[in-house]
């Protein structure tokens, strides 16, 4: 299964990740050098994959670097490399509201790769894209269903010592739970369309709380 994580880069080695199976630094202009992760942000939410597919290739596309925010041709141009490069999900914790974007998103969605990506923007409520939100009722290891949108713990995986409400926490890991609970769901059953299999697994919970925690970031701020 090869996963890829269009984040700020991983940390390979952490003890929550393990081996990274390629990292590529996706900028406006082309591709950069330094895959390395300066915010914690990818690396945590590769942690939250890997504890629920541990044997799965996990890659880096970066596109942060010093902030969580990143000018629309890195977003595009990294899924175009997860495209080209055969993954089989993409996990993309972050967003745009500009209406402009939506055609060139298309266009780099077009394939047989799974992503997974924040509902309320785009790509995520596109036709094709898994679209999240978060829901904090939800356990980590669930998720629900409920007029076209998943939903999922936005607490990523925890930190011995560290109280919850001091871990990072958002719909960035409401859709980084979802990425790995789906990719079981692909293990579990290769041969089924992952809609439908994913309809079957949905557990369905009481109504999403009213303050259920949303995105600390918008993925395409002022620059997209």
């Amino acid at each position: 299964m090869r996963i890829a994580i269009i984040d700020s880069g991983i940390h390979e080695g952490h003890p929550h990740v393990g081996r990274v199976a390629g990292s590529v630094h996706a900028t406006a202009t082309g591709w950069g050098d330094d895959p390395m992760d300066h915010l914690g942000h990818g690396t945590a939410v590769a942690a939250a994959i890997r504890e629920k597919m541990p044997r799965a290739d996990l890659f880096a596309v970066k596109i942060f670097d010093r902030r969580l925010s990143a000018n629309i041709e890195a977003v595009l141009r990294g899924l175009r490399w997860c495209r080209d490069e055969g993954m089989d999900f993409v996990n993309l914790s972050l967003g745009t509201a500009n209406p402009d974007h939506r055609d060139r998103f298309m266009e780099a969605l077009a394939g047989e790769m799974v992503v997974i990506s924040a509902a309320p923007m785009l790509p995520g409520s596109l036709a094709g894209v898994i679209g999240v939100d978060s829901d904090e009722s939800c356990p980590r290891d669930a998720f629900r269903y409920e007029d076209g949108v998943f939903y999922a713990s936005p607490y990523p995986r925890p930190i011995p010592g560290v109280p919850k409400s001091q871990n990072l926490q958002g719909i960035s890991f409401a859709v980084a739970n979802m990425t790995g609970l789906a990719a079981q769901v692909r293990e579990a059953a290769p041969r089924k369309d992952i809609w439908s299999a994913l309809l079957e697994r949905a557990t369905y919970l009481p109504e999403a709380s009213s303050e259920s925690v949303r995105s600390e970031y918008s993925a395409t701020s002022g620059e997209a």
